[in-house]
């Protein structure tokens, strides 16, 4: 587990890295910007990889490397760092948030029938994922760079693919990001999202074991996933066989503070 766990870490940093547009590399950290979509905190944040960053220059650090902002994001890698940082960052007017570190193998994986099929993002994916947005209270131009930031994770990764699960009828209804990494042996399953219409209906389910067969087939024996510590899916996951291997923080504020 200590390994996997080191493999997620490292897979997530560099993903990170290869996907943003502007990297600046500091001290224990880096900052990654995209000014096509600055309103993604995913593509403007301060990203915490080193075990014995100093807390106490973080906001500062995010203050200097991100610009003008609504609001700052510092993700902390380290489970045991991003605890020690807390106090000093909540002090600064920062908010944490936990995300799990979930993961299960992939062998035995096989496909489901009907699978879930890769699909580009142009078209009926696109509308389906801004109509979500939309949906969720999102305004239109933060809706259209969530929906559109995909392009920018097609570098991520050794292999990324956009999943989709269609309804008899032939309509998007479940859909996920699936990224597949042969040399540190991870795939990684993101945004996986179903459509209100469409809920509880075994779609994102669909979605989930298609990304494990792909994953499977593709020699790949891992695959794991973020859940937030305190929203439902975590559990949804459990049942179907993911187990918790870590934890990662972030923090979220306001540049001037609460």
């Amino acid at each position: 587990m200590p390994d996997l766990l080191h493999r997620i870490t490292a897979f997530r940093a560099a993903f990170a890295r290869r996907q943003a547009a502007e990297l600046v590399e500091l001290p224990g950290a880096f900052a990654v910007r995209d000014p096509g979509f600055f309103r993604s905190q995913e593509h403007n944040q301060l990203i915490v990889d080193a075990p014995d960053a100093d807390p106490a220059l973080l906001a500062e650090l995010a203050a200097q490397t991100l610009g003008s902002q609504r609001q700052y994001r510092i993700t902390v890698l380290d489970e045991a760092l991003g605890e020690h940082a807390t106090p000093t960052l909540e002090a600064a007017g920062y908010t944490r948030e936990t995300v799990l570190l979930l993961a299960r193998e992939t062998a035995g994986c096989i496909p489901p029938d009907p699978a879930a099929h890769p699909v580009a993002l142009a078209g009926e994916l696109r509308a389906a994922v801004l109509r979500q947005q939309l949906e969720w209270g999102l305004d239109q131009e933060l809706a259209r760079q969530l929906t559109d930031r995909r392009t920018a994770r097609l570098r991520g990764a050794e292999e990324v693919l956009l999943l989709a699960a269609r309804t008899p009828a032939g309509e998007i209804a479940a859909w996920a990001d699936l990224y597949l990494d042969r040399s540190s042996g991870l795939a990684q399953l993101e945004d996986l999202v179903t459509a209100g219409p469409h809920r509880g209906q075994g779609h994102g389910g669909t979605v989930l074991a298609t990304g494990l067969a792909l994953a499977a087939a593709a020699g790949i024996p891992e695959l794991f996933l973020l859940a937030d510590a305190v929203d439902w899916p975590r559990e949804w996951y459990a049942r179907r066989g993911f187990t918790e291997c870590g934890r990662g923080h972030s923090f979220v504020g306001a540049p001037d503070g609460p």
